[in-house]
Order: structure tokens, then C-alpha cells, then sequence
């Protein structure tokens, strides 16, 4: 028990009651955690999505998936959405990706599990 000394608020009964320890020291945390809380959420409240180079799939850009023909589909699904397409609609087994930053289309036929074949095609097509 950490004896605390006495201020001319403390009486000497609550100098040594541990059940005003305990709520003292509950205190202190929960306000310890709440600031930390608070910090991390403002540090994060307004940052914008930032991908870097480094994010970016090693093949195709923002505005030709060409590069993506023959890539598993599974695998290569991540790497058009980093690129900043997304899943506009689909036909069977033919998927058209949208970009909106640039306005490219690329319409995907799967076979086998592979992209068999990529095309780009005018943005009004998606």
C-alpha cells in the first residue's frame, strides 16, 4: 500500500482507506487512456489515403491494364484496384474496370482462372 502524505484537504481516515486508493489510481488511468485515445484518433482523422510508388503493382498504370493479360485473377484483382480501378459491371465471365481519376476502362475475360484476355475500351463502356 503507497502511503500518500497529507494535504489539508485529506483527512487522515482517507489516507489509508486503499477502497479511495483504488479509485484514485482507476482514475488516473482511465484519463491517461482517454487523452492517448484522443491523440491517436486526431493524429488520424484527416489524413488522406496516400499510395506510393511502392504500392503500386509492378505492371500495367492508372490508365492501361493490357500488361495484366494472362495474371491470375485472383492474384491480380489487388493490383487493379492499387491501380485505382474498380469493378464497374459484369457479364458472365467478362468484368469491365473503371477508373475514375483517368477515365480508362478495361474490359477482363476470365478463363481458367486467368485473365485471358484484357482490352481497353472507350469509358463509356463501363
Amino acid at each position: 500500500m503507497q502511503v500518500r502524505s497529507p494535504s489539508p484537504l485529506t483527512s487522515a481516515s482517507e489516507l489509508y482507506d486503499p477502497l479511495n486508493f483504488r479509485k484514485d489510481r482507476l482514475l488516473k488511468t482511465l484519463v491517461s487512456t482517454a487523452i492517448v485515445i484522443s491523440a491517436f484518433g486526431l493524429t488520424a482523422c484527416n489524413e488522406p489515403e496516400v499510395v506510393s510508388e511502392v504500392d503500386l503493382p509492378t505492371i500495367g498504370s492508372p490508365s492501361d491494364l493490357t500488361a495484366f493479360q494472362g495474371a491470375r485473377a485472383g492474384q491480380a484483382e489487388f493490383g487493379i484496384q492499387r491501380l485505382g480501378f474498380q469493378l464497374a459491371r459484369s457479364e458472365g465471365l467478362t468484368n469491365y474496370w473503371f477508373n475514375p481519376a483517368t477515365g480508362a476502362c478495361a474490359k477482363i475475360t476470365t478463363d481458367q482462372g486467368r485473365y485471358s484476355e484484357v482490352e481497353m475500351v472507350a469509358g463509356g463502356d463501363c
